[in-house]
């Protein structure tokens, strides 16, 4: 009897023990479960926070480098930029770098000599999406290629309007589609030129707007094509930023990209045809994306 009960003994031992030992390795298997996840979760939430990146930075290479229907620069152009965005996307703030490899000749006005000088703008740009299809933007286009080769002291932070290489304009886009944009681009306080002189000799802002219609009309996995014309006009003066009479069409033109894959790394490329009726000029432009 007293070895029966002691089989019996051992034996609920045994089972408590084999409970206990599901039991614990249950319970740790709970908490490695719990622990797993909740470091999954936590890893997850971090990777979210790391796609925000604030600070950005781009780098083109181009034969020449044009803008609202002028060549203004015509030879090879590193053009480079940095810029902040809001995590919502909604605020950017950039500068916009521009240099050549080649220069253009510019007139000394005390010596009259012809002088080389080279491409140089670092421009300044700030814009608010309020929406996914509206958005307002301004420049401080700071272009002084050629200020001390022409016999003036370089003054970066200068507006003068008469010295003609530091202006601001107010730009308001609008999709109207996905692909199709309307920008409307107004000059501020007779910048750079943007100014008519009177017969009492006294300089009359112009305020000179300039209208744009471009959309993407085809596109496949990796190319696209592009159509824009663009017009200049002032309500105040004959005489525009763009043109020397009145008002007039100055850029019309089609962008073709693609987008060229070099092992593993995607180099985006376009050709721009640009005429400018004002100035009777057609340019091609090739633009490389390095960065």
């Amino acid at each position: 009897m007293d070895r029966k009960l002691e089989l019996l003994l051992d034996n609920n031992s045994t089972v408590n023990k084999c409970k206990q030992h599901k039991i614990i390795v249950l319970t740790i298997s709970i908490l490695v479960f719990f622990v797993f996840n909740t470091l999954k979760v936590v890893a997850q939430n971090e990777e979210v926070e790391d796609e925000y990146n604030p600070f950005s930075i781009g780098a083109h290479i181009k034969n020449m480098h044009t803008w609202h229907g002028f060549v203004v620069h015509p030879g090879v152009v590193i053009a480079t930029n940095v810029e902040f965005n809001s995590k919502n996307k909604k605020f950017t703030f950039g500068l916009w770098g521009g240099a050549s490899f080649s220069t253009v000749s510019v007139e000394n006005k005390n010596t009259g000599k012809m002088n080389n000088a080279y491409y140089k703008e670092v421009s300044i740009y700030t814009k608010y999406r309020f929406t996914d299809n509206f958005f307002i933007e301004a420049v401080s286009h700071n272009n002084y290629t050629g200020v001390e080769e022409r016999g003036d002291t370089l003054h970066y932070w200068s507006y003068d309007k008469t010295q003609g290489y530091n202006f601001v304009d107010i730009n308001f886009g609008y999709n109207i589609t996905p692909s199709t944009l309307v920008y409307l681009a107004t000059i501020v306080n007779g910048g750079s030129g943007d100014y008519e002189i009177q017969e009492d000799a006294s300089l009359q802002n112009s305020w000179t707007h300039y209208l744009e219609v471009s959309s993407k009309v085809w596109k496949n996995r990796n190319s696209s094509l592009s159509l824009f014309a663009g017009g200049a006009w002032s309500f105040v003066t004959d005489k525009t930023f763009y043109t020397e009479n009145a008002g007039n069409i100055v850029n019309v033109g089609t962008t073709f990209s693609k987008k060229f894959s070099i092992k593993n790394y995607d180099i985006p490329v376009a050709v721009t045809a640009m005429w400018n009726p004002e100035q009777e000029k057609t340019v091609l432009q090739l633009d490389i994306t390095l960065l």
